[in-house]
């Protein structure tokens, strides 16, 4: 393995630490964008569990808000939840923006590896042809060997730079479709808590009344 990185040349050192950047930010965006994570199950049926019991509190708010992506969305709107629909809306949809940006964190780092890398490749591919063409011109084509090395340094980095261009790809496509997923997910159900709030508050106005 040593000797097709050295034989790759120098070029193989930016694509090993992309491939490496890439490891990383796959590793991390897994764990992060874990649909239990992101979207705890049954949080609006324990808010208005809460919120029918009257046990909402600001501080179970607080906490909301800080255990989950969703939370903190939901914790926006409960937050506004003696104001009308669209203050709650309004609030929801911020604060869901800056949690969707959060989300796609790392993603443009990984497309943007997806993008470089068969470049890199290409540019080795280059350098290892330019190494062939001046060996033939100072030594001619009569020794092979003399121009495996440059051949050898074409072929390496172009393949090692499709080799992390590839799944950087997959990957990146695959973290864009489950993050508007998760946005899609988020927004369902901080709209769902939104018109149970109102529907509620349509009630105890009319018993009041």
């Amino acid at each position: 393995m040593w000797q097709i990185v050295t034989a790759g040349g120098w070029l193989m050192l930016p694509i090993i630490a992309c491939s490496v950047i890439a490891l990383a930010i796959v590793v991390e965006r897994f764990h992060s964008l874990r649909e239990n994570k992101v979207l705890p199950t049954n949080l609006v049926a324990d808010v208005w569990r809460l919120a029918s019991t009257k046990q909402l509190t600001e501080e179970k708010v607080r906490e909301y808000q800080q255990a989950s992506p969703l939370g903190r969305v939901i914790a926006a709107g409960l937050l506004n939840r003696h104001k009308n629909r669209d203050a709650m809306k309004e609030s929801i949809e911020e604060v869901g923006s800056q949690v969707a940006h959060e989300l796609g964190r790392y993603l443009n780092a990984l497309g943007t590896i997806a993008a470089i890398t068969p470049l890199l490749g290409l540019l080795g591919t280059v350098v290892g042809m330019i190494k062939v063409f001046t060996n033939i011109t100072t030594v001619g084509v009569g020794n092979p060997a003399q121009l495996a090395g440059g051949i050898s340094q074409a072929l390496i980095t172009t393949a090692s730079g499709l080799m992390v261009a590839i799944p950087a790809l997959i990957f990146y496509r695959y973290f864009r479709g489950k993050v508007d997923g998760l946005v899609v997910g988020m927004e369902k159900e901080s709209l769902k808590l939104v018109d149970v709030l109102e529907k509620r508050q349509s009630r105890n106005g009319k018993a009041a009344a």
